[in-house]
């Protein structure tokens, strides 16, 4: 069984910066992963995805040239380095593993999320 988790969220003013990390857990760490977040009353929706080898890396528009998608394979994480962050930029953050694209339906594993908060 794989585990995900979440750490690295929390309260920060706009502009600002957070670094959120995934650990992953229960088997082989090989396969791409993704980051997800949902803000109060919206979907979930695709933030960044990452290739096994960190060789392809796909954004949203809404977080390109803000946001940095990274993995450390020898220590099973995976990490979003978030800087300028705006309030439309509160939401909670999961990390998801198995897929590479934008749909939550390609991705079999989820973490439990980790609440980013940004203060206008």
């Amino acid at each position: 069984q794989v585990q995900l988790v979440e750490s690295g969220g929390g309260l920060v003013q706009a502009g600002g910066s957070l670094k959120l990390s995934c650990a992953a857990s229960g088997r082989t760490f090989n396969t791409a992963m993704g980051w997800f977040r949902q803000a109060p009353g919206k979907e979930r929706e695709f933030v960044a995805s990452i290739s096994w080898a960190g060789g392809v890396r796909n954004y949203a528009d809404s977080v390109k040239g803000r946001f940095t998608i990274s993995r450390d394979n020898a220590k099973n994480t995976m990490f979003l380095q978030m800087n300028s962050l705006q309030p439309e930029d509160t939401a909670v953050y999961y990390c998801a593993m198995g897929g590479i694209g934008t749909a939550l339906r390609e991705y079999a594993y989820w973490g439990q999320g980790t609440q980013v908060t940004v203060s206008s």
